[in-house]
């Protein structure tokens, strides 16, 4: 959408949870309470609700609640109770199957008035669940190539005028207008057509999380938005280029695509209150269980249980990146500040945020470090912590949200009719009616 006005941050928050608890007074205290934390959100004028998945529960709870619930059934449900803000749901590239995704995320857009996005994952877990053996990463990441041209192809090849709304108001379909993709690689085999009418977004709009190697690659070519772990701006500087050097290179334009960053925060009234606060969340730290976490983000081979606490990891200990096969882009980064000399203590304490950004302050400081990516030009979609925590909520819709209103860094009102316009997407390219083929 073009635009004259500079280009603001555009901002998500996660979407609650809307399962039932057993100590809940009745079965639809989860769904109300999702229900209201979205409205507020939306007030807010908060750009889009994210959800994570993970497809296990892995029995030392290291992934914490991620995966609770399925994102698209949750996103439609809270579809239905707000009206403008975007639903962006995590989705599996290895565990799913790009036609029946197609027609969920699809209509979902269409249950949403157009609000619905997707965010592509290889995922790291959860093998077990499907009776087949986590692939390389360099497997995963070929498959969800192939799987992403799929959906945009059966999104892509449908006339947009293929379903018609008559005056009693039910929708005439004409089947001549959608067309098949006949589609062959060497991971799917999909003729199409897609079954789902053309979407009011035309597309959902593309997420895509992953920072290694071929994380980088397939997001450089395909997404609109890449989620990345850059804890810091020297880190993050290196990736935005490295990004939209290769997106470049594969012919894309128009600043695509946008870099996205999860921002883990802890906000206090003064330093001394931050000081104060990090300094609680710190000593409830279960450091038995921080090992285990640790390990899990060194890729999970690595026995740190009688180390002592206050020095720094042995070298020998690191695993060779090439040698694991899920989440790499986590590992280099714990690498990083084990040879950094870190304490096995700090490590752990670094786990906590995942190797997210992370940062504890004033709602001020906090805006600072915010405005600092925006205006390097490697922040251009945040993720907010703290809507429904009862210790850090005030702080953020009354501290920190004004605080970068005032700066003119964030929307006050949301942009366009769908998730594309309030996102400053620019126009799809490549759309066309007619059929994609690969041959494998």
């Amino acid at each position: 959408m073009a635009s004259s006005r500079p280009r603001r941050l555009k901002t998500l928050v996660g979407a609650a949870g809307i399962v039932a608890a057993s100590n809940d007074g009745e079965p639809a205290a989860g769904m109300r309470r999702a229900v209201d934390l979205a409205r507020r959100a939306e007030a807010e004028r908060i750009t889009g609700l994210f959800t994570a998945d993970l497809l296990q529960i892995d029995p030392a709870g290291l992934a914490g609640t991620a995966g609770a619930q399925e994102p698209l059934i949750a996103l439609a449900a809270l579809s239905q109770a707000t009206s403008r803000i975007g639903l962006v749901a995590t989705l599996s590239t290895t565990f799913h199957h790009p036609y029946n995704l197609a027609r969920q995320i699809g209509t979902l857009d269409h249950a949403s008035g157009g609000r619905a996005a997707w965010n592509a994952v290889t995922s790291s877990v959860g093998e077990e669940n499907f009776g087949q053996a986590l692939p390389s990463p360099e497997e995963r990441y070929a498959r969800a190539a192939e799987f992403i041209e799929i959906v945009n192809a059966l999104f892509d090849a449908n006339e947009r005028d293929a379903a018609q709304r008559k005056a009693s108001g039910a929708v005439t379909v004409d089947p001549t207008k959608f067309h098949r993709i006949d589609y062959r690689g060497r991971h799917f085999t999909v003729a199409g057509p897609l079954n789902v009418p053309p979407l009011p977004q035309g597309r959902p709009v593309q997420f895509q999380a992953g920072q290694s190697e071929a994380g980088i690659a397939i997001g450089a070519r395909y997404a609109e938005v890449v989620y990345t772990s850059q804890p810091t701006l020297e880190g993050a500087l290196a990736f935005a280029t490295e990004l939209r050097r290769r997106a470049s290179a594969c012919g894309r334009g128009n600043g695509l695509p946008l870099v996205m960053n999860s921002f883990h925060s802890v906000i206090g009234e003064s330093d001394a209150d931050a000081a104060r606060r990090l300094e609680e969340k710190h000593a409830r730290i279960d450091y038995a269980q921080g090992r285990l976490k640790l390990a899990d983000m060194l890729g999970g081979h690595v026995d740190l249980s009688e180390l002592p606490l206050d020095e720094p990891l042995p070298d020998a200990l690191l695993p060779d990146v090439t040698s694991i096969n899920r989440r790499r882009g986590r590992v280099e980064i714990f690498r990083r500040y084990a040879r950094q000399g870190l304490t096995l203590r700090k490590l752990i304490i670094e786990a906590q945020e995942t190797g997210h950004w992370s940062v504890a302050g004033t709602p001020e400081r906090l805006a600072d470090a915010i405005e600092e990516r925006f205006r390097a030009g490697v922040l251009d979609v945040v993720t907010l912590h703290g809507l429904g925590n009862p210790d850090q909520e005030d702080l953020l819709l009354n501290g920190l949200l004004p605080e970068l209103r005032r700066r003119s860094l964030i929307d006050t009102a949301y942009v366009g009719d769908d998730f594309r316009a309030s996102l400053e997407l620019p126009p799809l390219s490549g759309a066309s009616a007619s059929a994609r083929t690969r041959q494998a």
